[in-house]
């Protein structure tokens, strides 16, 4: 379908493809909006990259949605909430063109929710190097909740295994059971475990049977969409900029041909792409 011209769509991006399982659950609880997705994917991942780098890169992304008239942007992408987003709330939006526009992240709506889940005061965080060397949900949860302790665990073989195809594989199981059984071993008394990175669900079947029964596992998809949907109620000015005609663009820096095959692994459905050009 194609998008409404008059008002804006909202923007999706993430370095590479697990930004789609946001995506999915915000098109679900939030259908009548226009999107455009974007994925950097010809320059992910972004996890092992330097702060500046991944932040240039972040920008540029951001520069661009809002060029195609979105007049907010989610980074569905944790390594880029954790080290670009605040740099640019606070110093690219105040001095833009519009610094009516917003750009939110994923982080926070994840770490507001934890209270509801865990009883033990003792919090696990899977995620990929990077959103683990910034400590950004370590950060977030002390803010907020200052009694809980967080135990950060760095999984840098789940992103290649779901962008490969093998998160349903046995082959799987060894990578998944060696990063759960170490944080679980480092703080026996972890009851909740976020998964800190948007490809994480594929492997959630997978990660449910290597946790002891008594850990909860928060997926961000849904807690994003909800914090999503609460957000535009709060913010009418927002809302009304949004344009409703349930239409849909992807975008790739990648070839579309490969960016559509590997896209369909986490929407289950066909999607078609276009190629753009980020940067200079």
């Amino acid at each position: 379908m194609s998008l409404t011209s008059s008002l804006g769509p909202i923007g999706v991006f993430d370095s590479g493809y697990g930004g789609l399982t946001i995506l999915s659950e915000i098109r679900r609880q939030l259908p009548q909006y226009d999107y455009i997705y974007l994925g950097d994917n010809a320059r992910s991942p972004y996890g092992t990259r330097s702060f500046d780098v991944i932040n240039d890169f972040t920008l540029q992304a951001v520069k661009y949605l809002f060029a195609e008239g979105c007049p907010l942007v989610i980074l569905a992408c944790n390594t880029a909430s954790a080290k670009a987003l605040r740099e640019i709330q606070q110093h690219y939006l105040p001095i833009s063109d519009d610094p009516t526009r917003r750009v939110l992240g994923v982080i926070r709506p994840t770490v507001e929710a934890i209270s509801e889940y865990t009883k033990t005061k003792h919090v696990g965080v899977v995620a990929t190097p990077g959103t683990v060397s910034s400590h950004s949900y370590a950060t977030e949860i002390g803010k907020l909740f200052p009694e809980v302790v967080v135990k950060e665990q760095a999984c840098p073989m789940w992103v290649p295994l779901v962008e490969y195809g093998e998160s349903d594989k046995p082959g799987a199981d060894y990578f998944v059971r060696r990063y759960t059984e170490e944080l679980i071993e480092a703080d026996p008394e972890i009851d909740t475990l976020i998964l800190g990175c948007t490809h994480y669900p594929l492997l959630r079947p997978k990660i449910r049977e290597a946790l002891p029964e008594s850990v909860q596992l928060i997926s961000q998809g849904e807690l994003v969409a909800t914090s999503l949907a609460d957000y535009l109620q709060r913010h009418p000015e927002m809302e009304c900029r949004l344009s409703q005609g349930g239409g849909i663009s992807y975008r790739t820096t990648e070839c579309p041909d490969k960016f559509e095959e590997l896209a369909s692994i986490f929407t289950g459905t066909e999607v078609d792409a276009v190629r753009v050009k980020l940067g200079s």
